[in-house]
């Protein structure tokens, strides 16, 4: 889902330098980080190097990463009387220097392959501003949800509405796709899914419409609530490894696009078993139109370049 990361020697080298914040808030760091795997991984698209959380900073959530452990929020949100020191922004003017990297990455990419641009899903972004970083539970999370319904309610409209303008602003710099991320919403019931995430994740989708860029909405162990998800919005829906890829298909319905669905730790087995694996992902899609061939969740660090290069090259020349 991230292209670029630690499973590049390149990366490495650049992050020995430079910390993930420094290269996302550095335009021209960024545009060179996304550029290393469509310069030596045959990508079919590029997907801007940037971070879910950027936008938490204008808004006063201060952030960062903690080696191990990931972002880690310096103020979470725990309360209704939290939501006071959320700032509005402008998304143009505080996240500017994501739309100049997208603007210099279209000059730099000159047409060779489209260029992903990308935001998270309110629950998502309410998820991580609530639990100070990761969960394996979402516990703080979803009593939130549950003891104060409408400061949830107030967050996530927040978090939509900012969005939906971060996203179209993408566009307007050059996004020529945009997938939204909601990565830990399938901790969710479907009951609380729709209660609870649907009306704000439709709002961004119905924001961009008429923008006429095509759209993804991916999220992790959404298998319960795939139908959901696709009324929600997008063109394309990401699906991870956990069903097979024609089940999951045929639960959306056939008009809709798909992406995945690999496991990504397929890659750290031997190619004999990689490409076989990648043999029934494809096998499954059935040649039909609207299939994005992909992985079920991001590349994972210990993974051998080499292999990804294989895969990439062996799906193009089963599809081709």
């Amino acid at each position: 889902m991230r292209q670029a990361g630690r499973y590049m020697a390149d990366y490495r080298a650049l992050r020995q330098r430079y910390s993930l914040l420094e290269i996302c808030r550095n335009p021209e760091l960024a545009v060179a980080v996304t550029m290393q795997p469509v310069d030596v991984i045959e990508v079919d698209a590029a997907i801007l190097f940037s971070d879910l959380l950027l936008p938490f900073t204008p808004m006063g959530l201060d952030f960062d990463f903690v080696k191990g452990e990931g972002p880690a929020i310096a103020q979470p949100i725990r309360t209704a009387a939290d939501l006071n020191r959320l700032r509005d922004y402008e998304p143009r003017e505080a996240l500017g220097h994501v739309l100049k990297t997208i603007t210099l990455l279209r000059k730099e990419l000159a047409g060779k392959v489209p260029l992903i641009g990308f935001g998270g899903a309110p629950f998502t972004m309410a998820a991580y501003a609530i639990e100070g970083g990761p969960s394996t539970t979402y516990a703080r999370t979803k009593q939130f949800m549950f003891e104060q319904p409408k400061a949830w309610h107030a967050l996530c409209g927040r978090f939509a509405t900012l969005m939906a303008d971060y996203l179209r602003a993408q566009v307007e710099a050059g996004a020529q796709i945009i997938q939204v991320f909601d990565s830990w919403v399938g901790q969710l019931s479907r009951a609380d899914y729709r209660e609870f995430a649907f009306p704000h994740s439709r709002l961004i989708f119905d924001a961009l419409k008429d923008t006429g860029v095509p759209t993804i909405h991916f999220g992790v162990n959404t298998t319960a609530i795939l139908p959901d998800i696709r009324e929600a919005g997008g063109d394309v829906i990401g699906v991870d490894w956990r069903q097979p890829l024609d089940e999951a298909w045929a639960s959306l319905g056939h008009d809709s696009g798909i992406q995945g669905n690999l496991d990504p730790t397929r890659l750290l087995a031997p190619i004999d078993s990689l490409l076989a694996a990648a043999d029934d992902v494809l096998r499954r899609a059935a040649g039909r139109p609207g299939h994005i061939f992909n992985l079920g969740h991001g590349v994972l660090p210990n993974t051998s370049l080499d292999h990804v290069q294989a895969l990439a090259r062996h799906v193009h020349e089963f599809t081709a």
